[in-house]
């Protein structure tokens, strides 16, 4: 009887060590329980939403790591002169190619719908392999450095137009694409934010460090990829879809998005005449007016990013060291990104074009302002103006195309207006490294920026959502 109560009954070591072992694990289940708590809220466990969330939380963590590092070694560590020289050669070298590479994500993953989770893990592991290769060169800053940059940047997209094109698969019951959109862009933003002081910190310990930690990142982002649910690659409940290429030729595809090879001898002969499924001037007026306003406001965060950083690195804002400068226009702009992607989960309303509209009609106003009484208040209102009209613009015009653009050719239509949208982020960065160091000059080109995507896009915008859409196409 002893003995059975003895086995029954732990003694007082194992009790403590019992008792520390669950008091040193609490704050990490409680962490995991929260976490999984938000992610998984108002149907979005159910439908696998959750799972693409904390996946995307994870690339941006990951992608955060990589830019302290090229940061650390392409622009803070050499004298202003210098470093316009290094940022205007790191986007010479890895934005030419990718102009050349961009183009070719979408088709190619189109042709991949029963691998999205494939694409997507395949797309971590790259980084991961990417960024263990880097950690060697991001110390001297070499040239070799810029072609892992380069395949970074082609991984990222590539993850980026997938991960947009299966939103509409996983949308909960009662989720505009919007609020979805938003949800998985507000947990990447948390995570940039958490995982960017720890990137810091890592930095102090050696500038290859961030790269480690961005390898370890990627690699859970591959094993998390493949528990998505299985929907995701399924081709089961595509639509139909009758696209009409120039000239007026309609060609159809199979219910399931697959011919089989099937295909009737008249599609094979227009296929060898050179006529093409469309490109992206075929998606409508209301995707093509939204890509011109979201192209003013990729053109204005790229201006702003370079013109401020080396303005406020060599004029600080008044009473202010250079570093807290650009500490507070960096605050501010990411501050304001994080609001515009909340407020887009809150949205319950379906017109994003009339959402894109007043945004940017927003940033306009703010940017004149800014040009008109150039102070450290409008500087800081500015950056966060950009990044709260940035968010909520790109929200909407992923709405846009996941709701106009059929499926089988939707990863095509992501992956084109992701790189006019880069191309246009690079122009507005070349002109803010080419423009004199003169705030009133800044912030009038700035305006002038937005200035031209209003006239090319507000009353297209405008006109559209008076329409409406006739013929939805959310998967």
């Amino acid at each position: 009887m002893t003995s059975a109560r003895s086995h029954k009954e732990p003694g007082p070591l194992r009790r403590t060590g019992r008792a520390i072992g669950r008091a040193l694990h609490k704050p990490f289940t409680g962490t995991v329980k929260g976490i999984r708590k938000a992610t998984h809220a108002h149907g979005a466990g159910e439908s696998g939403l959750g799972k693409l969330i904390e996946l995307h939380a994870v690339n941006g963590a990951g992608d955060v790591m990589i830019t302290v590092a090229l940061a650390s070694t392409v622009f803070f560590s050499v004298p202003t002169d210098e470093a316009r020289g290094r940022v205007a050669l790191y986007l010479a070298v890895t934005m030419a190619p990718f102009t050349l590479l961009a183009p070719v994500i979408g088709p190619l993953l189109d042709r991949l719908p029963h691998g999205r989770r494939a694409a997507m893990a395949g797309a971590m592991l790259a980084r991961a392999v990417l960024a263990l290769t880097m950690s060697g060169a991001v110390a001297t800053g070499g040239l070799e450095l810029y072609p892992a940059a380069l395949g970074v940047l082609v991984c990222s997209k590539a993850y980026g137009v997938v991960r947009s094109a299966v939103v509409p698969r996983l949308l909960p019951p009662r989720f505009s694409l919007v609020k979805a959109n938003s949800r998985v862009t507000l947990a990447g933003l948390l995570a940039t934010g958490i995982a960017a002081p720890i990137g810091a910190g890592l930095q102090t310990f050696g500038p290859g460090w961030p790269l480690y930690g961005a390898c370890v990142i990627f690699l859970g982002g591959t094993v998390l990829a493949f528990t998505l649910p299985h929907k995701v690659d399924s081709a089961k409940g595509e639509r139909k879809a009758r696209l009409v290429p120039p000239h007026g030729v309609a060609v159809s595809r199979t219910e399931s998005g697959r011919d089989g090879g099937k295909r009737s001898w008249r599609a094979r002969r227009k296929e060898r005449n050179g006529e093409k499924r469309p490109g992206l001037r075929s998606v409508g007026p209301s995707v093509l007016n939204g890509l011109q306003a979201n192209t003013a406001h990729r053109a204005l965060s790229g201006f702003l990013i370079f013109f401020l950083a080396f303005l406020l690195r060599e004029q600080p804002l008044s009473g202010q060291s250079a570093a807290v400068s650009l500490g507070i226009a960096g605050v501010a702009a990411g501050v304001g990104n994080a609001l515009g992607t909340a407020v887009g989960s809150w949205l319950r309303a379906r017109g994003p074009e009339v959402i894109v509209a007043s945004v940017l009609a927003l940033a306009l106003g703010v940017a004149v302002l800014a040009a008109l009484f150039f102070s450290t208040v409008m500087v800081a209102a500015l950056s966060a103006t950009a990044g709260f009209t940035q968010a909520l613009s790109k929200l909407s015009l992923d709405a846009m195309i996941q709701r106009d653009v059929p499926e089988e050719v939707r990863t095509s239509a992501f992956a084109r207006s992701e790189t006019v949208l880069q191309m246009s982020w690079v122009v507005g960065g070349g002109i803010g490294i080419a423009l004199p160091l003169n705030g009133v000059l800044g912030m009038s080109v700035a305006a002038g920026i937005l200035a031209l995507g209003a006239a090319t896009s507000v009353r297209g915008l405008l006109g559209a959502a008076r329409r409406g859409s006739p013929h939805p196409r959310v998967a």
